[in-house]
């Protein structure tokens, strides 16, 4: 029998890749839809997977809601990918941020407990859990020091998910995530801004970037990479909470000295404004992760440099750009 897989977010970045994942693997995948008069589907499409996916609309923050699609469907596996996932707009929509990122997932776990405890859960936690912790690399065990109210609101969801599986023995884990990317970034996310903007700019169609921090230093990965990791979770034999990164770690101005010289743009400086409003109330400064424990447990590690990722994210973008040009 195929096992059926719901993936909440099956519009944004993550959800395409581990939806494709998870059609390659043979599962009948249901994805999540928010209630809106129009869908986005431009990230399945870009994966050529609209088609292969059954569609239901629902809302995370609604318990009746979940509790109805998951008696339908009958999952055997949950991914909560849903998420009001910027950062910086946090601060002003901190309600609608813990309404979705805290308590949308304690909707979902009650819901699972209620209808059937054995379906697995896989919670998308993140490496802002950890702000500006004192450890220059974090792993499982780093102290969380959440900084922002999306990391607030993703820390509560955190340890709901610990406290289901330690209080009703349910298959629970987190997959703490760091920095992630790819050509379906969403453009208001400062890496794809950048290669988004570069290509613009090599197009004749944009003068310069505006940008804020360019200090700030992360780890960064593939999403494709990073959602095979999720999988991995889920097939464990027992459930845990697994840090997902690359071991390594680069600023802002790395990643536009690589994005323009992809294009071949060397006085990069040279396009670039900053714009003070763009740092947040309290900007995390560095964050590098250790994924050591998925590597040992899960067998997982990450394919993409961090060179490659850059390279991949500019060419897309310079692609549609010049697409749009002829």
């Amino acid at each position: 029998m195929k096992k059926r897989a719901l993936v909440t977010g099956i519009t944004g970045q993550d959800g395409p890749y581990l939806a494709k994942l998870l059609l390659e693997k043979n599962y009948d995948v249901y994805g999540l839809l928010p209630r809106r008069s129009k869908q986005d589907f431009y990230n399945l499409n870009y994966l050529s997977i609209k088609k292969d996916v059954e569609y239901v609309v629902g809302d995370v923050t609604d318990y009746n809601c979940m509790h109805k699609v998951i008696s339908k469907i009958k999952p055997h596996e949950v991914y909560n990918l849903a998420a009001q996932s910027f950062v910086g707009n946090s601060w002003e929509l901190s309600s609608v941020t813990s309404d979705i990122n805290a308590f949308g997932p304690l909707n979902i776990l009650n819901a699972i407990k209620n209808v059937d405890e054995k379906i697995k859960f896989y919670q998308a936690s993140t490496s802002e859990l950890y702000g500006n912790s004192c450890e220059k690399i974090q792993n499982e065990n780093t102290k969380f020091e959440p900084s922002s109210p999306y990391a607030i609101a993703k820390l509560y969801a955190y340890w709901m998910t610990v406290n289901f599986r330690k209080s009703y023995n349910m298959f629970c884990t987190n997959g703490i995530l760091f920095n992630h990317e790819s050509p379906i970034r969403g453009i208001e996310f400062v890496t794809r801004k950048i290669s988004d903007g570069v290509a613009q700019i090599k197009c004749g169609k944009q003068k310069y970037l505006t940008l804020g921090n360019l200090d700030a230093k992360r780890d960064w990965g593939f999403a494709g990479d990073y959602v095979e990791a999720m999988w991995l979770m889920m097939q464990a034999e027992k459930p845990d909470d697994f840090v997902v990164a690359t071991n390594t770690q680069f600023s802002i101005r790395d990643f536009l000295r690589l994005a323009f010289k992809e294009v071949n743009i060397s006085n990069w400086e040279q396009y670039i404004k900053i714009n003070k409003d763009f740092k947040r109330p309290v900007d995390v400064n560095s964050l590098c992760g250790n994924y050591n424990k998925a590597k040992n447990t899960l067998g997982w590690v990450p394919k993409t440099s961090f060179k490659e990722l850059v390279q991949l994210m500019v060419r897309e973008d310079l692609k549609r750009h010049e697409k749009q040009n002829i």
